[in-house]
């Protein structure tokens, strides 16, 4: 077993705050988290059966027909396993490092020889900004392993955001579909790794203000000394 297994979502949490990484992975010490909402889970579970649909097909859903390249991977079976991180088998080794990056994909699409990463996204409102802004990591981790697994891929990835748009008659929602291209680089992700590593060999990070979860750990800290 690697002395370090990261996930492409466990590594936002470094870019979040290094101090929250290093209590995490270090001590164990997880932030504190409220009730998580369902209806994400629930929304994923409806889309990918959706998907599933127009894969058999060979077709991609109509709302995304000529907005995005390439088709759908027609290999459901090995999809399922990329799907959930309990049997998912994309994964990317440095053994100089002793590290394995390894995760779980929603979708997959192919453009003649190359593999792009297609995730799903909910949002409660249309997209305002630039989506790689937060999932840029992410997105590069995936090419990092399917290429790790001899897939090619094309330095790019899609997101697909899903926001609620109007509800009609009989409960039926609308929703505003927004397709993104974002394009990706696996040698970011192995700098990211790397970092990683750095900041969970080294001593306890500084506390920094933009972190509300370390700012209030010192409140509390400095309230309790009154």
């Amino acid at each position: 077993m690697a002395k370090f297994n990261f996930s492409p979502t466990g590594l936002a949490l470094l870019s979040d705050c290094p101090r929250c990484f290093w209590l995490q992975v270090n001590k164990g010490i997880k932030r504190p988290r409220g009730i998580f909402p369902s209806l994400p889970t629930g929304m994923d579970s409806v889309i990918k059966k959706y998907f599933d649909k127009y894969r058999v097909k060979g077709k991609l859903p109509p709302e995304l027909d000529g907005k995005i390249t390439g088709k759908l991977f027609d290999d459901l079976g090995k999809l399922e396993r990329w799907r959930s991180w309990r049997t998912t088998d994309l994964r990317y080794e440095d053994k100089a490092q002793d590290v394995i990056l390894s995760g779980a994909l929603d979708d997959c699409l192919v453009d003649g020889q190359f593999f792009i990463p297609l995730d799903y996204k909910t949002k409660g409102s249309q997209v305002k900004e630039d989506p790689a802004k937060y999932y840029q990591n992410q997105l590069d981790s995936y090419c990092l392993m399917l290429e790790a697994l001899g897939y090619k891929t094309k330095n790019e990835a899609v997101l697909v955001y899903y926001s609620p748009k109007e509800v009609s008659e009989n409960g039926t929602v609308k929703f505003n579909v927004a397709p993104f291209k974002i394009d990706t680089n696996p040698e970011s992700a192995k700098a990211v790794i790397k970092r990683a590593i750095e900041v969970l060999l080294g001593p306890l990070p500084k506390r920094t203000s933009e972190c509300e979860f370390c700012t209030l750990i010192n409140e509390a800290q400095t309230y309790g000394t009154k």
